[in-house]
């Protein structure tokens, strides 16, 4: 379900948020079994449909664009047959850095939630925030959804 639909079912807005969050940290389970940062995303359409999952890549493509919110966009707007996202939300484990916060606007996607601050190069109020600049598109941010689960995933790998 997604986040404009929520009222037409008993579940609340935090517990939809919180339920995609989930898919998005099993995808970064998934990167972090895989020796990649633990950093997951998907996107969903208005019909609350999952349309794209991305997962950190970046060391088994060795490619620095091979971000979780990179490889959903992608594959949403293959899903959906345009580069226009409007209407969906885009859920990611991480606060997206610059690249990625740039790809969300030009993909136009309204709502962005997302779990763990990133002190070092968040995009969305940590560093610098690149959604209230005066871009064409400034989508509404959700932060801290999940948070503990998301720090605790990423605290982990490090550890090791």
């Amino acid at each position: 379900m997604s986040e404009k639909m929520f009222e037409t079912n008993s579940q609340s807005l935090e517990q939809v948020r919180e339920n995609f969050m989930r898919e998005a940290l099993n995808l970064a389970r998934i990167a972090a079994s895989e020796g990649e940062v633990p950093v997951g995303c998907v996107i969903v359409s208005e019909s609350g449909e999952i349309i794209g999952r991305g997962r950190n890549c970046r060391e088994s493509t060795h490619s620095a664009l091979a971000h979780a919110e990179i490889a959903a966009i992608a594959e949403a707007c293959s899903a959906l047959g345009d580069w226009r996202l409007t209407g969906c939300t885009i859920y990611v484990t991480l606060e997206p850095c610059p690249m990625c916060a740039g790809a969300i606007i030009n993909a136009r996607i309204p709502t962005l939630v997302f779990g763990a601050r990133e002190p070092s190069s968040g995009a969305a109020g940590s560093v610098i925030d690149l959604f209230s600049e005066r871009f064409g598109h400034n989508p509404a941010v959700y932060a801290g959804i999940l948070e503990t689960e998301c720090v605790e995933l990423l605290r982990g790998f490090f550890r090791n």
